[in-house]
């Protein structure tokens, strides 16, 4: 693969092992991810006009993905939830979570990995799944993830 497709696996790699290796006080993780979002963004919108082949975002393992969200939701506590454009003005309707959206990424990027990690599949058809699974789940996921961290950034909270 080129270039660029090999700075969007780097990404990826960072990202997952930045969320993998999270633990219990460490503080500058939320800060990581925060620089990371945007750079992981603009890597994969590189390649969101190619044309597409056949394809779709990756299925997780749902306890695998319960566990990291759990997990998530805890560390993240408070800054865990926020707003979203269609909630009702009352602090228990916030329906937006960081750790969902986190969590959803990194299971879309972690899938494709352990792919190229074992060797079972095509480069192309790993940027396949992942533009693919960008365009209809994880892509929004992102762009929430992104304005929340912002918004705690503005606010001292990261």
């Amino acid at each position: 693969m080129n270039e660029s497709f090999e700075r969007l696996r780097q990404l990826a790699e960072e990202y997952c092992q930045t969320i993998e290796n999270v633990e219990e006080g460490d503080t500058g993780w939320l800060r990581r991810v925060f620089r990371l979002l945007p750079q992981l963004h603009a890597a994969i919108a590189l390649f969101l006009e190619e044309d597409s082949r056949e394809g779709a975002h990756s299925e997780a393992n749902l306890e695998v993905r319960f566990a990291l969200f759990s997990k998530l939701h805890r560390l993240l506590g408070e800054r865990d939830a926020y707003w979203m454009e269609y909630d009702l003005g009352h602090e228990e309707c916030r329906s937006g979570s960081l750790a969902d959206d986190l969590t959803d990424i990194y299971c879309e990027l972690k899938q494709g990995l352990k792919l190229l990690d074992e060797q079972q599949a095509d480069p192309g058809n790993i940027l396949q799944r992942w533009r693919q699974g960008f365009r209809v789940h994880w892509g929004r996921h992102l762009v929430d993830a992104e304005r929340h961290l912002y918004d705690l950034s503005i606010r001292g909270a990261l």
